[in-house]
């Protein structure tokens, strides 16, 4: 049987591929996103897809990263790293390779903290204002 939210041990997280990291944590990101926008704002679902497409993009990923990167933990900034290096499945159509790169790491750190039940510090990292 499978639970919702299960979380893993920190060294399992850790032997999991980057891109798999990045998998989990696209779609950590994309629903933080949407529930953001939906809680603050009153716009119609046109328009919460426009901005929630152009947030999660690798673009705006990537221009986000450039905040939070100074602010990551080591082992944060060390799968970071491994992601933004793993060789991709894919290519971005509308970003360029560092973008996308990059968004891959952000998005492997947002994984591992989410099958670690990191929760907060999900919460802290992308709740950074500054």
């Amino acid at each position: 049987m499978f639970d919702f939210f299960t979380t893993i041990p920190i060294e399992r997280a850790r032997n999991l591929s980057p891109v798999t990291l990045a998998f989990i944590g696209d779609a950590v990101y994309s629903l933080y996103v949407r529930e953001r926008l939906v809680l603050t704002t009153s716009f119609g679902t046109g328009t919460l897809q426009k901005l929630t497409s152009a947030e999660v993009s690798a673009h705006g990923q990537s221009g986000f990263v450039e905040k939070v990167l100074p602010k990551l933990t080591e082992e944060e900034t060390d799968i970071f790293k491994r992601g933004r290096n793993a060789k991709k499945p894919t290519k971005s159509k509308n970003a360029s390779v560092a973008e996308y790169n990059r968004s891959t790491g952000f998005e492997a750190v947002l994984g591992f903290l989410y099958l670690t039940g990191q929760y907060k510090r999900i919460d802290e990292i992308l709740n950074d204002e500054n």
